[in-house]
């Protein structure tokens, strides 16, 4: 009896990995065996960076209100403590924007924030 290889599924999965390869470097775009090692590399770092992702952006936006506090005279942690003091539910990303593209809103949350942490707590 012959051996079965089951050829047609074989070189659909290798053709999938290739595709998967193209424009890698070197043999990694042209040599199954080297493909699919960087396919699975490259799967790896993705699902990864997907959720590293959230972090950076949430990093990225922390320093710009920082520095946009900092240039109205108070520093990050006071305007957020500030903010919740004064009951202003804004997550970091509409901070961010509002520090960037209307400096006036962001000067007058900075205002509201600077009085509720001048306001004794209760």
């Amino acid at each position: 009896m012959p051996r079965a290889t089951n050829g047609p599924a074989t070189l659909k999965r290798r053709k999938k990995v290739l595709k998967k390869a193209k424009g890698y470097f070197g043999n990694k775009s042209r040599l199954f065996r080297y493909a699919k090692d960087a396919v699975d590399r490259a799967e790896v770092y993705a699902y990864r960076d997907r959720r590293k992702k959230k972090s950076e952006f949430r990093s990225l936006w922390i320093v710009r209100i920082n520095a946009a506090c900092r240039a109205n005279g108070i520093n990050y942690s006071r305007f957020i403590r500030g903010l919740k003091a004064a009951e202003i539910d804004m997550d970091r990303k509409q901070l961010s924007e509002l520090a960037i593209h209307d400096e006036v809103a962001f000067n007058t949350l900075v205002e509201k924030a600077k009085e509720a942490n001048a306001a004794p707590a209760a």
